[in-house]
This record gives C-alpha cells, structure tokens and sequence, in this order.
C-alpha cells in the first residue's frame, strides 16, 4: 500500500486517487489494545482534535465500510464527500482537504498533516507482535556439505541449498526455498514459499521476498543465425553468465521475476520497493528507494535512478534512462530517455502536460473532423 507519496504507488505515479475501499485500513478491531477514544490517539498522532475527545473507537473500517465506533481516513476532497454518509464515528483528516463540516453529535475528526504517516503509526501500533521462528534447519531441507549456514538462521521445509551458497544469521528461508551455487543471503532477510535464489546471485539483509519470486533465471536475448543446413534462419540464445546483486532492505513481491546479466550485474538498489508480477530484464540497474507497482515490464539494460516512482503496467523499451526522482504514469510506454525528477504519461509516453494536452485534443478530434473536410475520412 505505501509507497512514499500517496495511497499506492501507482496512483502515486499518477497524480490520481484511489478507489475509496483502497483509502483506509481493511476492517480490524482494536480488541486487546485497550479503550481508545478519539482524544488518546490525537495525543499519540500529534493532531488537532475537533469534536469530543471521549468518541470511543473499537475498530478501523474504509470510510464507505465503516461502522458506528470505527476509525477512517480522509485523505483528498472526494473522501470528505463521504464523511456525512460514513457510520465512522472518528476520521484521520488531511490538513490539505480544508476545514470540515459542522461535526455530527458524537463523532471525532483528527487533523495531521500527513494522513499516510498517521495510518503507519496507527497500523504499526495495531499490528500483533511477530516471533522470529526459532533457529535451525528442517529435516526434509536439503543442504549441500560445502554451504555455509549461520547458526542463527532458519531454514524450513523442503529448501534446496547449493554448494557454497551463503545464509546470513537470522535469515529465513522459509519453505521450498532454492539456492543455487555460490548464492548469498544476506541477515535477517526472510524468503517466502517456492523463490529461487540462481547461481552465483546475492541478496542483501533486511529484504523481504516475498513467495515464488525468480531472481537470476537466464535473461531473454536471442540472436538469428542461418541454419547449418542453409534452410532459412533460427534463434540462438545468449548464455547469461552474470548475476544479480539486491542491495538491502528490499522488498520483492510475488511472481516477480529477476533476470540475470549477460555478463556483469542485473542491480537492484537499497530500499526499493517492488510489487508482485514485475519483470526485470537482464542488465537492468535500479537506483536506491525506488518503487515499481505490479505488472511492470523492463526491457534489458534499462537504467533507473534514485527514488523513480514506476505506476502499474509501465513498459520501458531497452536501454532507456529514467532519472532520479522522475515518476511515470500507470500503463504507460516508455520509449525515451526521461529526465530527472520529470512526470511522463501515455503511450507513447510525454510529460503529463504535453501528454495531457495531446489527449484533450483526441477527445476532440471527432468534432473537429465534422468542422475540418480531410481527403479519405
């Protein structure tokens, strides 16, 4: 759900809102936590309470979910619409949506300038404590003689470990884990169900990848030579001999695929976030902190910078450069060089405003070809 800027990141990327049932926290009661009333969690969040401090809260609901006693969250004006409708008797409010309505009898709105980081603290509050599993290695793994293991770590049910493949102390694999010759782990990275870990790959610590995630299958390059027997032509595939290198604090969603390099490193910076079903091709290096929603597709060699925000269903063509801090639009294709801390859209992809400015144009393009004769249409 966070991305760094707003609600996810592809609608981060596009400047657009989310769907309401994506604004708020799915339903959780608050039971075990102790009373919360409207005017505790202001003192906790730094805000500035309107209405009775005493508006108890026993649960967080989506704004057009809630039920009387449940907490939500206001983000953008169209949320506000919402407010009067909602049953929440206590909402997070964006300072940036404005003065409120006149307060209902018995209802609570929280102030902050920042409704995401109030949704982190509340949420992180909330969340039950996770145990660490204890250390050790299952009996079903499989392990070669000469891998190196950490005391510390934990490896679980049907994970295969490759000769001199390396897991770091309270790393944890935790089932049906591949780790191919020479891979690393690095501490207290955790690797879901079913992910491999290829030949000669590294993964730093503190990552989370989550279940059946590829990272160093061999990359899509092929070349056409003509057939030894002179009949026509055919597709020969380049060997990968390089690998991939993930940096720490990581995160890799499902079926995510990582291709390994050609020859050197596939890279993937420090605190980048990435979703489920992204494909990385081989050769690519992505910058620090950089967030790829889901369904995005990279090309080989293709080259973020620092903090790029990539919206879902981005297409990038190979080789193309997109610079630190620039944000590309859900769904669109990228087929030039996007500069540093630039917005582009569409497909092909501008920047928004020309982009924007192009689409308002074809909206109008049936009524302009009604005042405007054109030879064939």
């Amino acid at each position: 759900m966070q991305a760094t800027a707003t609600s996810t990141p592809s609608s981060a990327a596009t400047g657009g809102e989310s769907a309401p049932t994506d604004d708020a926290a799915s339903p959780a009661q608050l039971e075990g936590a102790g009373l919360m009333t409207a005017g505790k969690l202001a003192e906790l969040l730094g805000g500035e309470l309107l209405g009775s401090p005493e508006t108890a809260i026993s649960g967080i609901g989506a704004i057009d979910q809630a039920r009387p006693g449940d907490l939500t969250f206001i983000r953008s004006t169209k949320f506000a619409q919402m407010w009067d409708r909602s049953k929440a008797s206590v909402a997070i409010l964006a300072r940036e949506v404005g003065p409120p309505r006149a307060l209902a009898e018995g209802r609570s709105l929280i102030v902050v300038d920042d409704v995401d980081v109030a949704q982190l603290k509340i949420l992180t509050a909330l969340a039950p404590p996770q145990q660490p599993p204890a250390p050790g290695i299952d009996a079903s793994a499989k392990i070669d003689a000469t891998a190196s293991i950490d005391p510390g770590a934990r490896i679980g049910p049907m994970c295969v470990i490759g000769p001199r493949a390396k897991v770091g102390p309270r790393a944890h694999l935790v089932s049906g884990v591949h780790l191919g010759e020479d891979a690393v782990v690095g501490h207290d990275t955790v690797i879901g169900p079913g992910s491999a870990v290829m030949d000669r790959c590294v993964v730093g610590s503190n990552c989370n990848i989550a279940g059946c995630v590829v990272i160093g299958a061999e990359g899509f390059g092929y070349t056409m030579q003509s057939h030894p027997s002179g009949r026509g032509k055919y597709l020969v595939h380049f060997p990968h001999i390089g690998n991939v290198v993930i940096g720490d604090h990581v995160d890799i969603g499902a079926n995510t695929c990582i291709d390994r390099a050609k020859f050197g490193s596939t890279s993937i910076g420090s605190g980048t976030k990435i979703d489920n079903l992204v494909q990385i091709g081989h050769n690519c290096r992505i910058g620090r902190s950089c967030v790829i929603c889901g369904q995005v597709g990279l090309s080989g060699s293709v080259t973020l910078g620092d903090g790029v925000q990539l919206g879902g269903r981005v297409g990038i063509a190979d080789n193309i450069h997109v610079g630190s801090m620039a944000r590309v639009a859900a769904s669109a294709g990228v087929m030039n060089d996007v500069p540093a801390g630039q917005t582009w859209m569409g497909s092909p992809a501008l920047p928004a405003k020309e982009a924007a400015r192009n689409l308002a144009l074809f909206r109008r393009l049936s009524q302009i070809l009604k005042k405007v004769k054109i030879d064939g249409l």
